[in-house]
C-alpha cells in the first residue's frame, strides 16, 4: 500500500504500527510466533509492523492478546479508526467554502451533552456574534483563498449555535484573558461581542471562566480545544482540525481542561474582566 497522500494520516498509522512493534517486542516473541499465535502469515505481521497493511479492528485484538497485551486494545483500536479521520484538513473541508464546515458539526453539536470548551486565541464559536464572527471567518477565508461564501457560513453557525440555549445541553468554558483583547474586528462589534459573553453568562447551562494575565498559573496557555462528552476531542491548528478518540487522549485533555478550570475566575470576578477590556476599546 502506498504512502497515504495525507503526511498527518500517514504519521499517524506509522505511530500505531510503531505501538503495535513495541507491545511485540515487550512481549518477547519474533513476527513469525506472532504470526502463528494468530493464524496469519508472517508476511501479514511484517506489513502492519511496517504501515503498509492498515490493521482491521479483528487484527488489532488478535495482535494484543497474542502478546498479553489486552489492557491496550480499546486505544489502539480507537487510534486505528481515527488514523484516515483524526487530521481533517482544513483544505480538503473547506475548498467549497466555509459554510460547509460549519455544517460538518450540527450532528456532533445536537447529540453532545457536555461541552468543555478551552480557547486561547479568538471568543469561542458558541458564543460569537453575527458581526464577530463574519470578522473571523472573513480573515480565515481571504487567508485560505477559499470560495467567498462567509454570509451563508456565519448564517450555519448562528443556526448551530442554538444548542447553546437548549437545556439538555451544558457548557463550560475557559477562556484566556487575551481573547477579550486581541482585535479581530472593529471596536462596536468587539463591544457588542464581550456584551453578548456577558449575557451568555445569565444562562443556566453556561459556566464561563477567565484566566487573567496575572492569574498564578499551573499549566501553561495551550492551543484551543473542545471535548465532546468523555468520548472525543477536537484541537485545532493552522492546517487540521484534528479529531482524537482514543481514551488516553481524551483523558489527557480532560485533565488538562480541569486544571486550566482550576486557574480560572469566575462569577463577579470574571464579569470584571470582560468589563475592564470593554472599558478598554474607548
Amino acid at each position: 500500500m502506498p504512502p497515504h497522500p495525507s503526511s498527518n494520516v500517514q504519521k499517524a498509522r506509522e505511530d500505531l504500527a510503531s505501538r503495535l512493534r513495541e507491545i511485540r517486542k515487550d512481549a518477547r516473541i519474533t513476527g513469525r510466533e506472532l504470526a502463528v499465535r494468530c493464524g496469519w502469515s508472517e508476511s501479514k505481521s511484517s506489513r502492519i509492523e511496517h504501515a503498509k497493511t492498515p490493521p482491521s479492528d479483528a487484527d488489532i485484538r488478535a495482535w494484543c492478546r497474542a502478546c498479553g497485551g489486552d489492557d491496550q486494545i480499546s486505544d489502539l483500536i480507537a487510534a486505528n479508526r481515527q488514523s484516515d479521520d483524526a487530521h481533517v484538513q482544513w483544505k480538503r473541508l473547506q475548498r467549497s467554502g466555509l459554510r460547509r464546515l460549519q455544517e460538518s458539526t450540527e450532528d456532533l453539536y445536537r447529540q453532545t451533552r457536555i461541552f468543555r470548551v478551552y480557547v486561547s486565541d479568538v471568543i469561542p464559536g458558541f458564543l460569537q456574534t453575527p458581526g464577530y464572527a463574519t470578522a473571523l471567518l472573513s480573515s480565515i477565508a481571504d487567508f485560505r483563498g477559499t470560495p467567498d461564501d462567509v454570509s451563508d457560513a456565519v448564517a450555519a453557525r448562528m443556526r448551530r449555535n442554538a444548542v447553546v440555549r437548549n437545556s439538555a445541553h451544558q457548557f463550560s468554558f475557559v477562556l484566556e484573558e487575551s481573547v477579550l483583547r486581541y482585535r479581530l474586528c472593529s471596536a462596536e462589534t468587539m463591544a457588542a461581542q464581550l456584551g453578548h459573553l456577558l449575557g451568555a453568562m445569565d444562562l443556566p447551562n453556561v459556566a464561563v471562566g477567565i484566566i487573567g494575565f496575572s492569574a498564578q498559573r499551573t499549566v501553561w496557555p495551550m492551543p484551543t480545544f473542545t471535548i465532546f462528552d468523555d468520548t472525543r476531542v477536537h484541537a485545532d491548528s493552522l492546517d487540521a482540525a484534528s479529531t482524537l478518540t482514543q481514551p488516553s487522549q481524551v483523558e489527557l485533555y480532560t485533565r488538562a481542561f480541569d486544571r486550566l478550570s482550576h486557574g480560572a475566575t469566575r462569577s463577579a470576578a470574571t464579569r470584571s474582566l470582560i468589563a475592564s477590556a470593554l472599558a478598554a476599546l474607548d
